[in-house]
This record gives structure tokens, C-alpha cells and sequence, in this order.
């Protein structure tokens, strides 16, 4: 399977609190929570939409894996319309979650993967199928790429600067080249980029 994340971030990064409710994640004092909501036109709902339905399997960190137990795992494809192909994707199809403390997960379908995390994740690569989808989950997408094991990330940017909250990338952190596979911009402003992660960057030799 191929490796693909998919993350909404704020022009200067932020991936914080992006969801529906305003105190989804009020870590660290956040209050500028629900800034993507309704911020996408139908494009840009259907390009989301046509990325769950080629899942075979999703991979989670913990904190979004309990974000999406707690609301996604609790719909019925008739509690969210619009997001039919979403709920039915995230309530039948394998989830994996990287966590040391999990024991017990409630979802349906969940398997805890601990231990040695990038052989367990190199192993589910080796599997035929599609992809495997990781949405959101920030720690866990860095860690992924420190460690070569992104075959294709697509950041979906809302038009907005909200001024504090969890970056998707620290400021000081490993580098990384990125090749453009695909970019779209919908009526409203959100743009869709799609990435393959290129190896070290290229710098200017020095004077």
C-alpha cells in the first residue's frame, strides 16, 4: 500500500483545532478553534470525499485517532450528509493507531501498533492494496517523513492566519524536498497541493 497523509493547515501552519467545534483541542490555552469549518466549496469537498474512498486501511496517531472515535466512529451514514463515502470509510475499513499507551480501543476494527512502529508500518506497505491514509495526526505525519515512510502528502490550506496553535512543521526541525504533483485552488480559496517527499533539499553553495 502507499503511504499518503492528507492535513488542513492555516497559511502560517497551523493545524490546530481545525474542526467543527471551537474548543475541539484547546491544548496549550488554543481558542481559535474551527477555522476550516465551511471554509471549502463542493470541489473541494468531493476531492476529499474521492481520497476516503480509496482508503484501504487508515493509520492514527492517538490524540486525532480519539478525536475521529469520537465522531466519525459514532455516525451513521445517515448523521452526516455529505459525508456519506467518510463515515463509511472510517467504520469499515482497517485503523491502525501508533500509541505506547492504547490498550484497549473502542472503534471497531482498531489495531494498536507498538513496539517497533516503522517496522509495523513498513509491513503494512508491503500489503496489496491502495493506501494507507493518515489524516491529521501531526506528530505522528513528522515522524513519518523523518523517517522515509511518506510515499505522497497533500495539505489542504485555508485562507486564514489564526496566530498561535500546533504547527504542522516545528521551527526548527529535518529538512525535506518536496516535488509538486498536483495543485488546485476551489472558488473560495482553499488550494490542495500534493507532494512526494524528494530527499534532502539543494541550498546555494556558500560565497
Amino acid at each position: 500500500m502507499k503511504l499518503t497523509t492528507m492535513t488542513q493547515v492555516t497559511v502560517d501552519g497551523v493545524m490546530q483545532g481545525n474542526g467543527h467545534a471551537s474548543d475541539e483541542d484547546r491544548r496549550n490555552g488554543f481558542e481559535r478553534g474551527g477555522w476550516a469549518r465551511g471554509k471549502g466549496d463542493n470541489e473541494t469537498r468531493a476531492f476529499i470525499d474521492q481520497t476516503y474512498r480509496r482508503a484501504d486501511a487508515f493509520l492514527f496517531g492517538r490524540r486525532t485517532y480519539e478525536l475521529f472515535a469520537g465522531s466519525w466512529g459514532t455516525f451513521t451514514v445517515r448523521d452526516a450528509p455529505g459525508w456519506e463515502s467518510v463515515v463509511e470509510a472510517l467504520n469499515t475499513r482497517p485503523k491502525y493507531v501508533a500509541s505506547s499507551t492504547l490498550t484497549d480501543p473502542a472503534w471497531s476494527g482498531t489495531t494498536v501498533l507498538s513496539g517497533d512502529v516503522a517496522a509495523a508500518v513498513r509491513e503494512l506497505k508491503a500489503k496489496p492494496g491502495g493506501e494507507l491514509q493518515v489524516h491529521g495526526s501531526g506528530i505522528l505525519t513528522r515522524w513519518l517523513l523523518e523517517n522515509d515512510l511518506v510515499d505522497e502528502m497533500t495539505l489542504i490550506t485555508v485562507p486564514v492566519v489564526v496566530g498561535q496553535g500546533a504547527r504542522l512543521f516545528p521551527d526548527a526541525g529535518p529538512d525535506l524536498a518536496l516535488d509538486l504533483v498536483e495543485s488546485r485552488v476551489d472558488s473560495k480559496g482553499v488550494t490542495i497541493q500534493v507532494y512526494r517527499p524528494a530527499g534532502r533539499p539543494k541550498y546555494a553553495p556558500t560565497a
